[in-house]
């Protein structure tokens, strides 16, 4: 039996699906497509790669690395899905995914479960997490090949590697040339890796029928990619390994936080997992396989490609949430929060949320980045979060806003609570319009239900409960000279953010 790890890497940003993906609540684990349509990219993902379980490969505990900020996102997308057990590795900040991956491969090596006698050393089958896969049973079988192509070396050094049949010179991804004869498990000798190519250049890739899209889905031992990076890249292994051994580890329910140290996470090099190994790898020590996946792949790297991906009606729209259309074609329109309509337009992104509204030619959506790059020039909020805010105990909504207020509509989840916290610049006034709160205010502690309502002064130490079955609903009504996200000091908090 092959003992198989799958991992998730889950740090992207997304920034080209800008305003729907943001740092705060990033693409993957937005809702956009793929083969189950109430899923997201990142559930989608995690499901797609434990399937790989058949009578010769054993699945361990999914690893999923995610940046600190999203723990929670992950967690509550993770507790919908049934009988997956999974470790959250979260990184302080991002450092690209070379390190991330060797966080993997440390914790497969000598996590929970782990090493035995030092011989714990399991197959890793590593994908993104946002990218869609149309045929499940195509994807499942390209990467069971993947994991036979490595079992079957017995130097342990081998590396596989899933490439995208291409369907179009398509300039956005980078290729894999490979030698045309292929192996007992349909893989092929990679013979180079080849960065984004002109227009023209892709067109030669696409008539030659031996180059293919690099999907970044990876399959190797733990122990091969710590050896290959300790070849080509030992000052990423060793700034890595530095982090791991000052980890900390804790846990919510069944699930498993494990936190490297935070300092020395900060001063890995940044680099991807391609440029540090994998593009090192062919005519090296370390001999990468290809197998070949058609299988209606995308990785949704800007809106047009949602638009590819997506149904279309009989003119080549595809809409989400509330849409009226007419004489209008090829075009993208989601709306979030209220009705959009378009008129005699072609070849559009249309998209809405409750506080952007984003309109691109379809040929020029890669360029969201730049109206990010502006954003966060001009540090506004829209570039990192939405008007409605997840956090660990539900979700806030900011519904109006003006000179010294601010209204939010907050839902607590039951047996959850906010922080016990205070403001030096803002007072408060909760009022419950569903379910039963549990208020802290200075000494007091008092219960409310519907209708009914409370003052918090400015300076006060104060929490925010949920004691019941149903969710907590309460408006709160802010006043004072600032009313920032950061003016909160924490004096105890379940989530670990005191």
């Amino acid at each position: 039996m092959t003992q198989v790890t799958p991992v998730i890497l889950c740090g992207g940003s997304g920034t080209r699906l800008w305003p729907l993906s943001r740092s705060g609540f990033p693409k993957q684990f937005l809702v956009l497509s793929g083969d189950n349509s109430s899923q997201s990219l990142f559930q989608q993902a995690i499901e797609r790669i434990n399937a790989i379980a058949n009578a010769d490969i054993e699945l361990g505990d999914t690893l999923i690395v995610t940046n600190e900020d999203h723990r929670f996102l992950a967690l509550d997308q993770l507790r919908e899905l049934k009988d997956i057990q999974a470790t959250l590795l979260l990184e302080p900040s991002g450092r690209n995914t070379a390190p991330a991956l060797t966080l993997a491969a440390l914790q497969a090596k000598d996590g929970a479960g782990g090493a035995q006698n030092g011989l714990h050393d399991p197959i890793l089958v590593i994908t993104p997490a946002d990218q869609t896969v149309k045929n499940s049973g195509a994807f499942t079988k390209a990467l069971q090949d993947c994991v036979a192509v490595v079992v079957a070396d017995q130097s342990n050094k081998t590396i596989a590697i899933l490439g995208i049949t291409p369907t179009a010179p398509e300039t956005g991804y980078g290729y894999i040339r490979r030698n045309p004869q292929a192996g007992a498990h349909h893989e092929y000798t990679v013979d180079q890796f080849v960065e984004k190519p002109d227009a023209k250049t892709a067109q030669v890739y696409l008539n030659d029928g031996n180059y293919l899209w690099n999907s970044g889905m990876f399959v190797l031992r733990a122990s091969t990619w710590l050896a290959a990076l300790k070849e080509f890249r030992p000052d990423i292994l060793l700034a890595t390994d530095e982090a791991w051994q000052a980890k900390s580890i804790d846990a919510s329910g069944d699930t498993v936080f494990v936190r490297p140290g935070k300092a020395q996470f900060n001063a890995i090099p940044t680099e991807s997992i391609d440029y540090a190994v994998i593009e090192k790898c062919p005519q090296s020590k370390f001999p990468i396989k290809m197998v070949e996946l058609d299988a209606g792949w995308n990785d949704l790297g800007a809106w047009d490609a949602v638009w590819q991906v997506g149904k279309q009606d009989g003119q080549g729209n595809v809409t989400s949430g509330d849409t009226l259309l007419t004489n209008t074609s090829n075009s993208l329109v989601h709306a979030s929060s209220r009705l959009v309509s378009a008129v005699g337009v072609e070849n559009l992104i249309i998209i809405e949320t409750a506080d952007a509204v984003m309109v691109a030619d379809r040929a020029n959506s890669q360029d969201v980045k730049h109206i990010v790059n502006q954003l966060e020039a001009q540090k506004r909020e829209e570039k990192n979060l939405h008007r409605k805010v997840a956090r660990p105990w539900g979700w806030y909504d900011s519904v109006d806003e003006g000179e010294r207020f601010k209204v939010k509509r907050i839902q607590v989840k039951p047996g959850a609570s906010l922080s016990l916290q205070m403001h030096h610049h803002r007072a408060e006034h909760w009022i419950v319009v569903k379910g039963v709160a549990e208020i802290t205010n200075g000494d007091q502690v008092i219960t409310l239900t519907e209708n009914q309502s409370t003052y918090i002064p400015q300076g006060q130490t104060h929490r925010l409960a949920n004691p019941g079955k149903t969710p907590l609903e309460i408006i709160e009504v802010q006043s004072g000279s600032y009313l920032g996200e950061d003016d909160i000091v924490r004096f105890e908090d379940t989530y670990g953010r005191s």
